[in-house]
């Protein structure tokens, strides 16, 4: 059985016909090729499938595809404007939080999402907020730093 469905992708305004049992991970990587969109452990574990649906970070493995129906879906690709990097893809280029790059495109929009809600988070806050993105390479210094950096570049309004 499949279903129409109409959502925004990235502040454009979208439509397709999807099966009722496709993930939105699927639906995003297969039919609008947002390849920032990883599917890593395909149970809601790693974070690397990360998405932001209606201003919250949710995992896209463990969303369906239609109940994106209505709704604002934002992907990395998204994140970008007119080619330039956001601050927080700048901090993350600039303080090596990213190794491998399976997770580093959960962990930006993850750190998108919380800087948008509190743009000063504490160290504690930061590591709340990414506790749903796991790497592999990186003991997560790194990737704090990172975070921490982003913080400042957003505050300053760069």
């Amino acid at each position: 059985m499949e279903k129409r469905i109409e959502f925004t992708l990235n502040g454009k305004k979208t439509e397709c016909i999807v099966p009722c049992n496709m993930t939105l991970l699927d639906m995003l990587r297969t039919k609008f090729r947002m390849i920032s969109v990883k599917k890593g452990c395909d149970s809601g574990d790693c974070g690397s499938c990360t998405v932001i649906v209606n201003n919250e970070p949710i995992c896209s493995c463990l969303m369906l595809a239609v109940q994106a129906d209505g709704k604002n879906v934002l992907t990395l690709e998204g994140v970008t404007s007119g080619g330039k990097l956001h601050p927080v893809q700048r901090a993350f280029l600039e303080n090596h939080g990213m190794q491998c790059g399976i997770c580093t495109p959960g962990f930006i929009i993850t750190t998108y999402s919380l800087i948008n809600k509190n743009p000063t988070p504490t160290i504690e806050e930061i590591r709340e907020a990414l506790e749903g993105n796991l790497c592999r390479c990186t003991g997560y210094s790194q990737i704090i730093e990172s975070v921490m950096k982003a913080s400042k570049l957003t505050s300053m309004k760069v």
